[in-house]
């Protein structure tokens, strides 16, 4: 029985450990993922909606996808070394995605917390460097009265 050329290409590839350990898709957020897949491969490739949703069918095709083939396929479009790194980085994500509870990768909630924190930080000190003050509500009756006091002593 004759091999195909994509059972040759994979029985002659050395692929990371990581691709070993089977992922669940229904225990990860694919909607998440699938952010991460067409930002990643826009920057490496740039804008290709093709590949992008290419790649997303050969991660739906089965519950538990076949990153091995699909790093075979993706050769062709992105090259040997880019192919490895991208699936690599991608199984890696989707294995601490279906060991969340929430189905999101941990890296990426970390990182999503540190954006939020340094975005907190920057607000904090535009605020600080401001002139500008804001009165509670409560005192806002009291705020306007006294502007109005001023008003009329002017005129």
């Amino acid at each position: 029985m004759a091999l195909t050329v994509d059972q040759k290409i994979l029985k002659a590839t050395k692929f990371p450990s990581e691709f070993d350990t089977p992922v669940d898709k229904k225990k990860v957020n694919m909607d998440v993922m699938k952010t991460w897949i067409a930002a990643k491969i826009e920057n490496l490739v740039g804008d290709d909606d093709i590949l992008v949703e290419t790649t997303f069918n050969w991660l739906d095709e089965h519950q538990f996808p076949k990153i091995k083939e699909i790093q075979i396929s993706l050769n062709g479009f992105l090259g040997d070394k880019s192919s490895a790194a991208f699936c690599k980085e991608l199984w890696t994500l989707m294995i601490s995605a279906q060991d969340s509870p929430m189905g999101v990768p941990k890296e990426m909630l970390e990182a999503k917390k540190a954006e939020l924190q340094a975005e907190k930080v920057r607000c904090s000190q535009a605020h600080a460097g401001s002139s500008l003050t804001l009165t509670p509500l409560y005192r806002l009756p009291q705020t306007v009265d006294a502007l109005s006091r001023r008003m009329r002593r002017k005129t």
